[in-house]
């Protein structure tokens, strides 16, 4: 135990793209633009959602969950990065590492479950349309959330548990811009085979599987859709669909790509723009999406304009 702790460092080095710095300016503007935009849009769909009475349905209260999650995701990350970004040190606290390191992935996985159990309300409310009031309750609609919710966070436990164990050796430079699993299993100078193969376990549970069920449902819910005899019906299910969909896609692609493939050198570059993607610019999307493809959020935050405009009057 003495000798464990011995090799653990008071601080990490995160490198990101330090070996090339004419990208620490454009990256620090497109960091700092991509957290406001996200900070605004998420807090701005949190809000509509709730002062609006029109939007107190499963489906706004998922969102509202999403937008929440999306808002700490990020700013688990983002500020430490534009800090590092701007110093010549680019170091962060071990005690700081750790926190970054479960908060992202609870959150991260936390997202995993949800964007399933939107899938289903979407899948219920156009296959069930009349039965719809009845399944998706509110009680139904807490239990979903918080089973996300705790399932994220005990995942995050297991997986932070078994990475921080790891002897490191004195090695402390990670190479990337933030804590993340796979890059701080990389400093790890025991084999991490077993690691490896629990991350890859747990990714196929929180990733593959909600893919999964999400492309059954889709199945069903096209099927739904083209029996549907009105135009503007058909319209109304694609629009709401089409943007679950598109957000799906950003979040379940990106993180795939990160945690279901093979390690590889020549593709450590990569990764690191990969998780950025899903670490930043798909929760900076999220609110974008929602609300340009959606005529109820757009006419909630008309009403809220107008409502802000009439009480200053």
């Amino acid at each position: 135990m003495n000798w464990v702790n011995e090799t653990v460092p008071q601080e990490f080095i995160l490198l990101g793209f330090s070996d090339r710095p004419w990208l620490e300016l454009p990256l620090f503007v497109v960091f700092l633009v991509s957290y406001i935009l996200t900070i605004f849009g998420n807090m701005a769909i949190i809000l509509v959602s709730r002062l609006d009475s029109r939007l107190h349905t499963p489906m706004y209260f998922f969102l509202t969950n999403l937008s929440l999650l999306d808002l700490c995701y990020t700013t688990s990350t983002v500020p430490q990065m534009l800090i590092n970004i701007c110093s010549t040190r680019k170091v962060i606290s071990y005690g700081g590492c750790v926190a970054q390191l479960f908060i992202f992935l609870a959150l991260g996985s936390t997202e995993c479950l949800l964007l399933g159990v939107m899938s289903f309300d979407r899948f219920v409310a156009i296959c069930q349309p009349l039965h719809y009031s009845v399944i998706m309750h509110q009680r139904l609609c807490l239990q979903l959330a918080a089973a996300s919710w705790i399932s994220g966070f005990s995942n995050s436990v297991l997986q932070s548990t078994w990475t921080l164990q790891m002897p490191l050796c004195g090695h402390k430079k990670v190479d990337h811009f933030f804590c993340e699993v796979p890059a701080l299993l990389k400093l790890s100078c025991m084999d991490t085979t077993a690691n490896e193969a629990e991350l890859f376990f747990i990714s196929v549970l929180f990733l593959l599987i909600p893919v999964i069920l999400i492309l059954i449902s889709y199945a069903f819910i096209v099927q739904a859709v083209l029996r549907i005899q009105s135009a503007e019906g058909r319209r109304k299910a694609f629009g709401t669909c089409g943007s679950h969909l598109i957000v799906v896609t950003l979040f379940y692609g990106t993180a795939i790509y990160m945690y279901l493939q093979p390690p590889s050198p020549a593709s450590k570059d990569r990764g690191k723009m990969v998780s950025l993607f899903y670490g930043i610019i798909t929760p900076m999307l999220n609110p974008l999406i929602y609300t340009l493809r959606n005529k109820e959020v757009k006419g909630a935050f008309k009403r809220l304009i107008a409502r802000v405009f009439l009480l200053k009057k």
